[in-house]
């Protein structure tokens, strides 16, 4: 009986997928771009003041963690140097 159930439920899923196929068929790329242009214009741009704070932001925090990864990495190889014995 559940083979049956099976073969139903895959049968539905297919006749599902064709169905979903033919419809995208239809649309195309026109309508594509047309559903483009209607999000587009749904979206919220920052204004000139908060994007320059967001890329102030953004810059200030790769200098910040630049500098970090360069302080490990310099103590970390200082104390290797000592460890090993070896000069670089």
């Amino acid at each position: 009986m559940e083979e049956k159930d099976k073969k139903t439920l895959s049968k539905r899923t297919a006749a599902a997928a064709a169905a979903s196929a033919e419809q995208k068929k239809k649309g195309g790329l026109k309508a594509y771009f047309k559903g483009v242009k209607t999000e587009m214009k749904k979206v919220v741009w920052p204004t000139k003041k908060e994007l320059l704070s967001y890329t102030v932001v953004v810059v200030a925090t790769c200098a910040v963690f630049a500098l970090l990864f360069w302080g490990f990495d310099t103590g970390f190889l200082a104390l290797l140097k000592l460890a090993l014995n070896i000069t670089l």
